[in-house]
């Protein structure tokens, strides 16, 4: 796809005023400390691996509302010692799959902790466990639109929440690190990651991946592709419902949370991606709250740089632990 956002130069001091709602740190707090009086100790179950160089562990936390969610515990095997911690959450559609998908952390020496995301697991990649147990008003397939009437009944509230719950419960273990731990993920798990790093503190790094969920209003009319597209077609047959839907939006959208990031992070962003758009991706950089470096991939689309950016990120974090 040819390049259809702004020009590099100006996308790289792009930073947009994104409306956000008056009440927006009292909302999250208190969402958060509902979830948090309501969860439950982590709980671990190792399990049989072909794997020999990893301890592979179903684990299950309380997330939104006290609800189970499940996610994978890889560990190095034969290592004592408290370990830094990579929490993932995973891009939109798709489960925590299976766990010899992903052995880049462990195998690099850290704990590796992927998120399953509630409701999704069946769009891509090898399944999910973890359901949603909540209904939603009108609303077309897909996740964008689901509770979309309210801040409180809609969808990323409780993946948000989610998200900065996996982060306390994997500090709670004895073989973590909690004052060393980073997060990530790619597209949506790009956009939890903003989220997870803005409402939870003493991160050692976030590193969000071509972030998806970032400047909404933009967004939805720039870009033709799903997931943004859902929202155009909710709002195509719901023809006065704009203002509320935004003003719902608004309360998730990752440029207001990054402001409110002060973990060193590091982004990546795509100049010819259609379905996150760069200057998106450049909105909520540059507004993070902290230091934020950001790495370019000129000619790619939304698969940005894949095992070159992982390569990245690595190096980044080892600085971080080093520093």
């Amino acid at each position: 796809m040819p390049r259809f956002d702004l020009p590099a130069e100006e996308l790289r001091t792009y930073r947009p005023e994104v409306a956000e709602p008056a009440d927006l740190d009292d909302f999250w707090e208190q969402t958060l400390a509902e979830s948090r009086a309501l969860a439950q100790p982590i709980r671990l179950r190792r399990i049989d691996s072909p794997l020999q160089s990893v301890e592979v562990y179903d684990v299950t936390f309380s997330g939104f509302g006290g609800d189970p969610i499940g996610g994978w515990l890889l560990l190095p095997a034969d290592v004592d010692e408290p370990l830094p911690a990579v929490v993932e959450y995973n891009g939109y559609g798709g489960g925590r799959g299976l766990p010899h998908e992903r052995l880049g952390w462990a195998a690099s020496g850290y704990a590796h902790f992927f998120m399953d995301t509630r409701g999704q697991g069946s769009g891509w990649g090898t399944g999910g466990v973890t359901p949603d147990p909540y209904g939603s008003g009108p609303a077309i397939p897909g996740f964008m639109t689901r509770g979309i009437h309210d801040p409180n009944e809609y969808y990323y509230r409780r993946v948000y929440t989610d998200a900065v719950l996996a982060i306390d419960a994997i500090r709670s273990l004895d073989r973590i690190d909690a004052s060393r731990v980073a997060v990530t993920g790619t597209s949506q798990g790009g956009g939890i990651t903003i989220a997870a790093a803005a409402l939870s503190t003493g991160l050692i790094a976030a590193m969000p991946d071509v972030p998806f969920l970032c400047h909404f209003e933009r967004s939805v009319g720039l870009t033709d592709r799903d997931p943004y597209r859902e929202i155009v077609r909710y709002l195509s047959v719901h023809r006065g419902a704009a203002e509320r839907t935004f003003q719902t939006l608004s309360y998730f959208d990752g440029v207001s949370l990054a402001r409110r990031a002060t973990a060193p992070a590091l982004f990546s962003v795509a100049l010819m991606d259609p379905v996150c758009p760069p200057s998106t991706v450049y909105a909520a950089r540059n507004h993070w709250g902290g230091v934020a470096d950001i790495v370019e991939y000129a000619f790619n689309e939304h698969e940005g740089g894949l095992g070159v950016q992982w390569e990245k990120q690595a190096a980044f974090l080892a600085e971080r632990l080093a520093g």
